[in-house]
């Protein structure tokens, strides 16, 4: 039995055993609340970029910029805190970084009020489907080939961008490049952080960095009355959905089960999406669970025994409502730094979201075919009677799929 196997096997046990009755005074320990620290500072370094990005491919202003991180922030603390307080275990939330990438290339083409509309349709989906358990039968029926060619699709932009800024600054970029893979060969929790952080310096010493944190007053979130319209709900609404369910909740769920708990989904899915319903019209495209940042507080680095890591979804918790509150600060901030340094960060960040969606993508030889297409059409940045690529990438590759899988007989 291989050391993974026996820690999962060892995290499983630990966690079904009887054991006294938990006590948040008796059970907080500093390395929990490390962790759910770590797990803040990798949400707001890397993907918040990715979030900057979407959010001015949209042509949002700062007061509704500020008003998504807000939202964004206060549902994952809330989820975080709550839901990890009600089952004990650490449940880390966070919002789609893949979903993300998917407004960077598709919010400028809706006006913002049919975007929150559609914002607010996926959150009711998410909310729906979790909560009635159609949720895996919804990422069962699609090839999970086909999903994974979308995401790829979507965030092979950002992976492009890291190479297409060189002409610009060549040493910005390959010195904040280098940082990450020296990282991610040293230090892989901390590789986006420190990327940022090599970047900021380099900025700073080439093409100059006037950064500046505005004022330091509470957020103060804006209010959009939705609009429904055909062409926002299919280009937006559906993929968001998608994405929502297949390359976040999913693994979510997966990273939770492989550290030995047994969530519920309908519970954990149905929560996330109704708090995100709720905030959809301040801005936020949907809260999900997490999954690379749920590796961090489900570890045993988080504490060795499992019926204590609860604690660091908590802290996480409690620290996204904290920063979350200052918002504002964080977009001028951010807006601060080289459009260069936030191409290659937003592309280091989603760099193993590519590799992984790739490489399920083409893993099921009967289902390339059907895959390929859609991370042709999707990566292409199509639009076509006014909804964008995703759907059209979904689609063109499902009906590939259907015209070529093996007849049964």
């Amino acid at each position: 039995m291989s050391d993974r196997q026996t820690a999962v096997k060892t995290a499983r046990s630990a966690a079904d055993l009887p054991g006294p009755r938990p006590s948040l005074r008796r059970d907080a320990s500093l390395p929990a609340l490390l962790a759910g620290l770590v797990c803040i500072a990798v949400s707001f370094s890397g993907p918040l970029v990715v979030v900057l990005a979407a959010a001015a491919a949209g042509h949002l202003d700062a007061a509704h910029t500020a008003s998504w991180i807000w939202a964004v922030s206060i549902g994952s603390g809330l989820t975080c805190l709550l839901l990890s307080w009600w089952t004990r275990t650490p449940v880390i939330t966070a919002w789609s970084t893949p979903g993300a990438a998917l407004l960077v290339g598709s919010l400028g083409s809706y006006p913002y009020r049919e975007a929150v509309g559609a914002f607010l349709l996926s959150s009711v989906a998410v909310a729906v489907l979790g909560a009635t358990g159609l949720f895996g039968r919804l990422v069962r029926a699609i090839p999970v080939g086909i999903v994974n060619a979308m995401l790829a699709g979507i965030l092979f932009t950002f992976g492009a961008g890291i190479f297409t800024e060189l002409r610009g600054a060549p040493a910005l970029v390959l010195g904040t490049f280098a940082a990450f893979l020296l990282a991610k060969r040293w230090l892989p929790r901390y590789a986006v952080p420190l990327a940022l952080l090599a970047g900021a310096v380099l900025a700073a010493a080439t093409v100059g960095l006037p950064l500046h944190l505005g004022s330091g007053g509470p957020t103060r979130p804006v209010l959009t009355v939705p609009a429904f319209s055909w062409a926002a709900t299919v280009g937006l609404a559906l993929p968001l959905t998608i994405v929502a369910l297949a390359s976040q909740n999913a693994p979510g769920l997966g990273i939770m089960r492989a550290s030995g708990y047994r969530p519920d989904d309908r519970m954990l899915v149905g929560a996330t999406g109704a708090v995100s319903v709720l905030l959809a019209p301040f801005g936020s495209p949907g809260v999900n669970l997490a999954a690379i940042t749920a590796a961090i507080c489900t570890s045993e680095e988080s504490h060795p025994d499992p019926r204590r890591r609860y604690v660091a979804g908590m802290s996480a918790g409690v620290l996204y409502l904290l920063v979350g509150s200052f918002g504002g600060v964080l977009v001028s901030l951010f807006t601060g730094l080289p459009h260069v340094l936030i191409a290659v960060i937003a592309g280091v960040a989603l760099l193993a979201s590519f590799q992984g969606s790739l490489a399920g993508a083409v893993a099921e030889e009967h289902g390339r075919d059907g895959a390929v297409v859609t991370f042709l059409a999707t990566a292409s940045g199509m639009t076509l009677f006014g909804i964008g690529a995703a759907f059209w990438g979904l689609l063109l590759g499902v009906a590939t799929h259907l015209v070529l899988r093996p007849r049964r007989g």
